[in-house]
């Protein structure tokens, strides 16, 4: 037996692996990490399985995240199977539709994020829920995706109109910068939108793989090398449109992607930016001036300098009729312009140079009719290079607007500048981050020290490629500080703690002091500055709501009316003085502020502050400020959002606020049970009582609205209803008439009655008593459960008429001038409160009709219709008999007579009504003159003949039995058949033959 046993489970185990080797083991895959998006950008992660045994069967899926701030912690997010299985952080996106997770197949899913936010960073895990019986394979996969901040920023060197020719050359440069520490790549095109068109068309664009391709339109000219899109620099984009047309009027602008690789090699979208629109006018060829005989040259006094000399640049431009033309004229290095002189004379200086401009570096002016002067001085090593002068000729028009014409240049200057042997160099300190509304500190090192030294601190914003270096603080060689533009009102401060260091102090930054900050030394010697040297260094100035982190938590944010709810606003990051608000919202245009508490612990109460609590929790990188709703009623639900407020610059600032976070306050379940009279059947013109009572309730204290619903084939109609304060009002469909027959109260359990006076047939039906419970909240605001209903079927028939009159005679035989009496009377009454109408008829035997003799109404008036006047005599002697007299009757009084009774029952609502009427059975009365055979006589003359009839016949009767006895004793043979029934039996089922 046991080595039967043993070979059994041999094979089974054997049958059970062969099984599993047959089987693919179940494989979770998802999309590879990490994943970097840009805050605010939608994130999508598909997830998919394989390896079960039914592979068209449906999977569920789960999808979970650990956070970097607590990674050994999993929080649910979304699920397909379960509605209710993310957390409560997440309860209001996935609601809103901000967080799905949708099916693409039986066995794969698409997670979605539709706006990312910084807290959605972390890693995100899939899991499938195993639908078979045992695990075999990986049913869960991770991936991380990181959320970076949208760094990318475009503009245009051209943001004013342009106007030009057609045939001119266009030159715009764009700058695109990114600040994404991962590896990108940019794409980039320039776009022109023509009047009248719905979209814009591109150029020409360079994509993501540096392959540059012309747009609609353009291939030709493309082709033809009249359009070029050149990469200068890391992020600068020239385009250059070598003849224009008329057709390229419009708006012209660049745009920008910024491209990352994900893990599986695809490349994703991060950020698109586009530059300001640039208006450009292209005027037809007609109303080009004639710039053939434009000359341009240039000229240097000298050539060949030293750190610290003087660099002189003319420009001369000839033409014909100059003293009535226009020009502008700029002097370019290499592709860099230095500055330009307008047709008016008025100076601009390019942006790179626009710091060494307000030092009194630069310099340029126009000298004569022809003649224009740049002077720099004192040069640098870094300004050597080729020079070159370019002028436009500008026509203007009868409204004073320039034209700008074709540029021409001038052929370039080569300047050397050579290292003196002053040894002065700069060092700054690496790129520094601060928090907004903390105090800068920057310093400056200096090296080989010969003479006196000032310092010149210089700005430039980063927001932007044309911005330009501004000052912001100068110490001269004296030691005299001067502070100068927008930071006047700062609190700034330049130092020189030791010989060799010059140090910057700037308190409560803000973002707006983000970008390059420039030191510039200058060696001075008798009182002329000899050489100059400069370093600069990026500073990044961290907004509040960068490093101070508001998020809204709470662990019980479903609650029944009258539970308790603990709201916790964390708050991370440095100590920084700060009010927090309270808010409710509860519906889409209206919040509400409950509270704010303030940075020097005061409290203000801006709304009902019944019911709430506040409490301030200090950890060490953080603050809780819990918000406690004690005993939650209906009008706390809604969504809570805590708000934080910084005081930076005198002034508060405000840092984005938390998320909504819903809280909802539910109905308790109602325990209301309800039992009612059971179905009833009446007759018509009783009275009906239905009752339906409470069993069982929620609260002792609840209040309850009854209403009565009458149902039949036409459909519900409302009887009467009565609202949680007994108030008693009848539905609209109830008749006037109808009303005074209804009534309902209430009596102890509590039970709810409905009467119904007079039942009619019309009144059968259902009879629905629909009760509705009544509770108050905490805060006193009475609210209703569902509403719960019992049914009692009524049907209503119509009563038996139990009213029956006879005639006490049927017949009278009277003679001539004698009295006759004719006899009415009530065998079965109906009600005790009956009433009647009496009406005695007669009818001639050779006639059809019925005439009215006498009637004598319920009321006691009485009416003669027979023509005898006050002959006739009715007679009440009892309370259901009648008679009417006849007197002296005649031969014409011979005939039929009979009585017709109508039943009067009182009606509470119409008065007295007919409710019966019946006939008595006719009576003969006979009148006969004196000396007549008397009808008596003659009925007992034909009685005795009848009487010897009938005696005749027993005896013949009797001899034929007494002859068929006799036959039986003599034991002879039948003469035939015979009829009785012993010898022939009737057959009760006749055959189909007969």
């Amino acid at each position: 037996m046991r080595a039967s046993l043993h070979c059994l489970w041999t094979i089974s185990v054997l049958y059970g692996l062969t099984l599993r080797c047959g089987e693919a083991k179940v494989l979770t895959e998802v999309q590879a990490g990490p994943l970097y998006r840009v805050l605010g950008s939608p994130l999508s992660i598909s997830c998919n399985v394989s390896g079960f045994l039914n592979k068209n069967a449906r999977q569920e899926f789960e999808f979970r995240i650990k956070k970097p701030e607590n990674p050994t912690f999993e929080l649910n997010i979304i699920s397909t199977r379960d509605p209710g299985f993310g957390y409560a952080m997440y309860t209001q996106r996935v609601m809103s539709r901000g967080i799905t997770l949708k099916h693409l197949s039986p066995t794969s899913v698409l997670f979605e994020i539709q706006s990312l936010q910084k807290g959605d960073e972390g890693e995100y895990d899939c899991s499938v829920v195993n639908s078979e019986s045992v695990y075999r394979g990986t049913y869960s996969v991770q991936t991380t995706v990181k959320v970076i901040d949208n760094s990318l920023s475009v503009s245009s060197s051209e943001t004013t109109p342009l106007h030009y020719n057609e045939g001119d050359a266009l030159t715009l440069t764009c700058q695109a910068s990114s600040n994404t520490i991962q590896h990108t790549h940019l794409s980039f095109a320039w776009f022109l939108h023509k009047d009248g068109e719905d979209s814009a068309r591109p150029i020409i664009s360079l994509d993501r793989d540096f392959t540059l391709s012309p747009g609609q339109g353009f291939e030709e000219r493309y082709q033809a090398g009249l359009i070029r899109l050149d990469k200068m620099g890391e992020a600068k984009y020239k385009l250059m449109m070598a003849q224009l047309e008329p057709s390229d009027q419009g708006r012209i602008y660049c745009q920008a992607q910024e491209w990352i690789q994900d893990p599986d090699r695809s490349w994703y979208s991060i950020a698109q930016k586009d530059a300001e629109e640039t208006t450009l006018n292209v005027k037809p060829r007609e109303v080009v001036p004639d710039t053939s005989s434009l000359v341009v040259r240039i000229s240097a006094q000298q050539t060949t300098l030293q750190e610290g000399q003087e660099l002189s640049l003319s420009c001369n431009v000839d033409t014909q009729n100059l003293d009535k033309r226009f020009f502008s004229v700029a002097w370019l290095r290499a592709s860099v312009e230095l500055a330009r002189i307008g047709p008016t004379g008025v100076l601009s200086v390019g942006p790179e140079y626009s710091g060494r401009e307000k030092q009194g570096e630069l310099r340029a002016a126009r000298i004569g009719d022809r003649d224009y002067r740049l002077i720099l001085q004192p040069v640098r090593t870094e300004d050597k290079g080729e020079y070159f002068c370019r002028a436009w000729p500008q026509d203007r028009g009868q409204d004073g607007v320039f034209t700008q014409g074709a540029a021409q240049d001038s052929s370039p200057q080569k300047i050397s500048i050579s290292a003196t042997d002053s040894g002065l160099s700069v060092k700054m300190q690496p790129d520094v981050s601060v928090n907004e509304g903390d105090r800068l500190n920057l310093n400056c090192t200096v090296d080989g020290i010969k003479g006196q030294l000032s310092v010149t601190w210089q700005h430039k914003s980063t927001s932007t490629s044309t911005a330009s270096f501004t000052n912001v603080i100068s110490l001269n060689q004296e030691g005299v500080t001067e502070i100068e533009g927008k930071f006047v009102s700062r609190k700034v401060r330049a130092m020189r703690p030791a010989t060799d260091s010059f140090t910057l102090e700037l308190d409560e930054v803000t973002p707006s002091d983000s970008g390059v900050y420039q030191c510039a030394v200058s060696e001075w010697k008798a009182n002329s500055k000899t050489y100059s040297q400069s370093q600069t260094t990026t500073v990044t100035v961290a907004p509040t709501d960068s490093f101070v982190k508001v998020n809204l938590i709470s662990r019980n944010n479903v609650v029944t009316v009258g539970g308790n709810v603990e709201l916790i606003c964390r708050v991370k990051g440095p100590r920084v003085p700060l009010t927090l608000s309270w808010s409710l919202q509860r519906d889409v245009s209206v919040v509400d502020t409950i509270l704010t508490l303030y940075s020097d612990g005061g409290l203000s109460w801006s709304g009902d502050q019944q019911g709430y609590q506040v409490k301030v929790q200090s950890n060490s990188n953080e603050v809780l400020y819990y918000l406690l709703i004690n005993g939650a009623s209906r009008r706390q639900a809604g969504s809570y959002q805590c708000s934080v407020s910084v005081f930076l610059e005198n002034a508060y600032k405000k840092l984005p606020s938390s998320h909504l976070l819903a809280v909802m306050v539910q109905n308790p379940e109602s325990k209301l049970m309800l039992t009612s009279s059971p179905n009833l059947t009446t007759n018509t013109d009783t009275d009906v009582e239905i009752k339906c009572s409470v069993m069982s309730q929620t609260f002792a204290s609840s209040r309850y609205a009854v209403t009565w619903l009458h149902q039949q084939l036409a459909g519900n109609k409302t009887i009467v209803s009565s609202d949680r304060d007994a108030l008693v009002t009848f539905g609209t469909q109830v008749e006037q008439s109808n009303r005074p027959r209804i009534n309902m109260r209430r009596t102890k359990g509590p039970s709810f009655e409905l009467t119904i006076r007079q039942a009619q047939i019309s009144d059968s039906g259902s009879y629905i008593c629909e009760v509705v419970e009544w509770l108050q909240d905490p805060r006193g605001d009475w609210y209703q459960l569902s509403p719960v209903s019992t049914v009692t079927v009524l049907t209503v028939i119509e009563t038996v008429k139990k009213l029956s009159v006879v005639m006490a005679e049927a017949e009278q035989n009277v003679s001539t001038s004698q009295d006759f009496t004719i006899p009415c009377n009530i065998a079965i009454q109906s009600s005790s409160e009956s009433q009647f109408q009496v009406t005695w008829f007669s009818q001639k035997e050779t006639e059809t009709k019925q005439r009215p003799i006498f009637t004598a109404y319920r009321n006691a008036t009485l009416q003669d219709r027979f023509g005898k006047g006050d002959q006739l005599r009715f007679g009440h002697p009892l309370p259901n008999q009648f008679s009417l007299t006849v007197p002296r009757a005649g031969p014409e009084d011979s005939g039929l007579y009979f009585c017709e009774v109508e039943e009067w029952l009182p009606s509470l609502f119409q008065g007295w009504r007919k409710f019966a009427v019946e006939k008595s059975e006719y009576m003969t009365v006979n009148v006969y003159a004196d000396g007549e055979p008397s009808p008596q006589c003659n009925s007992g003359t034909w009685i005795g003949i009848f009487a010897v009839f009938v005696v005749f016949s027993l005896v013949v009767i009797f001899l034929l039995v007494l002859k068929i006895c006799r036959s039986k004793r003599a034991g002879g043979k039948k003469s035939g058949g015979s009829l009785w029934v012993e010898k022939h039996p009737l057959e009760t089922n006749p055959g189909v033959e007969d």
